[in-house]
């Protein structure tokens, strides 16, 4: 008997329609809508595609959490043994939604999810270690290939075949580890030497424990006198106004806002709080100011040891949040920074 697959598609190639339309609401279609009918035919024998779930992008990203409840809803009592999303080729927003509803749905039914994305697709920075994501195309050019790589490995896990190491399947590294015997019985000490001497003569070699690379950030030049200097405050640790207004998340967070101090001498509670998931809010949500410590700055401010204080504060959550989105909100942020005028920022955590 077949075994049964979902697939989730955006507005676009859900066939609803383009940006226009991006704000489109969660939608499930019994049978093959687009991609899914390349799917299902690369699936053959194995899995047929059984249902097609559609989500504007912009919905996606705005009304996350409505929209990840609404997709679970729709796939409470279906059967299904797997479940794909994409491919999201070089595309962002859509990355960024295959990645949050396939991790939701994987915690939830325990099938195993699988996309396809771009390297440069923030998602795959953001979900490589939730779920199988494989190296894709940067456009719609490479939908069959893409797909036909997903559908591949899917026929893998559902007959249980013997999985390879993430580069030889094609997929993204997970950070995942297993310890397995290799067919050459080389033992390890004289792998290490016979890499050690490749490395030693220039030539090519494979560690068989590859480290990410860091990126050093450059440390500023010193600011010789602060009582002339604009001072903007930032935080990762989730202060916002009670309602949360940019709806952060309170953790992996793909969001940040700014938000008004002007005439404040310090942050109210119960104006203020904090989403962050990762300590106890018990003390920042009594008093703000000791994640963002607006009253001891004014009292700089009055002192004159800085010249002013940035009608704004910003903030996001550092918990569980990716370098690339990491990045991606500093990079923004800064420019918000720079258009005012600021000086310096002071940086604060939990």
């Amino acid at each position: 008997m077949k075994k049964k697959a979902i697939l989730y598609l955006n507005q676009f190639f859900g066939q609803i329609g383009g940006e226009e339309l991006a704000d489109h609401a969660p939608e499930i279609r019994e049978g093959l809508v687009g991609p899914a009918m390349e799917l299902n035919k690369q699936l053959g024998e194995v899995a047929e595609v059984t249902h097609t779930i559609i989500c504007g992008d912009n919905f996606m990203g705005s009304r996350q959490e409505e929209a990840v409840e609404a997709i679970l809803g729709f796939l409470e009592g279906k059967e299904f043994d797997i479940f794909f999303a994409g491919p999201a080729f070089r595309a962002g927003r859509y990355g960024s939604a295959c990645g949050h509803i396939s991790k939701a749905v994987k915690e939830k039914f325990g099938v195993p999810v699988i996309s396809s994305m771009n390297d440069e697709n923030p998602g795959v920075e953001m979900f490589k270690k939730e779920m199988y994501i494989f190296k894709g195309g940067a456009s719609a050019a490479a939908m069959r290939k893409d797909v036909k790589a997903m559908a591949d490995f899917g026929k893998k896990i559902l007959t249980g075949e013997t999985l390879l190491p993430a580069e030889e399947e094609g997929y993204y590294g997970r950070g995942v580890r297993h310890q397995v015997w290799l067919e050459s019985g080389v033992p390890a000490t004289d792998r290490v030497i016979d890499m050690l001497l490749k490395k030693i003569k220039g030539e090519a070699f494979q560690t068989e424990l590859p480290i990410p690379p860091s990126d050093l950030v450059p440390i500023a030049p010193a600011i010789k006198d602060l009582s002339k200097m604009k001072i903007a405050i930032a935080t990762t640790g989730g202060i916002v106004p009670v309602e949360n207004p940019d709806r952060i998340q309170s953790a992996s967070a793909t969001r940040w806002g700014k938000y008004d101090m002007t005439g404040m001498d310090r942050l109210e509670a119960g104006v203020f709080k904090t989403i962050h998931a990762g300590f106890d809010p018990a003390a920042a949500d009594a008093d703000p100011n000791v994640i963002v410590p607006l009253d001891a700055l004014r009292a700089y401010e009055e002192e004159g040891r800085i010249g002013s204080i940035h009608k704004d504060f910003y903030t996001t959550v550092g918990t569980g949040t990716t370098q690339g989105e990491a990045a991606r909100m500093a990079k923004e942020i800064v420019e918000d920074l720079k258009a005012t005028g600021v000086d310096a920022v002071i940086m604060t955590s939990t």
